[in-house]
């Protein structure tokens, strides 16, 4: 192999090498973002069931004044 060819080989390692990197980057940041979104989603499913359990706590006390 020319000496050239070694140089154009290693050159193309060196880009794959880069490009490897930077997913592993891209990655980390994209698993750091879905936790987040899956955290913020669960503090919103929990105030959802909340708020689900006031309404219907409301709706019970009205029923109970319609009966009185």
């Amino acid at each position: 192999m020319e000496q050239s060819e070694v140089q154009a080989l290693a050159d193309k390692l060196d880009r794959l090498i880069e490009r490897c990197q930077k997913l592993e980057r891209d990655n980390a940041t994209l698993r750091e973002l879905q936790d987040d979104w899956n955290r913020e989603r669960a503090q919103l499913m929990q105030k959802n069931d909340h708020a689900k359990h006031k309404i219907e706590a409301m709706i019970g006390r009205l029923r109970a004044l319609e009966h009185h």
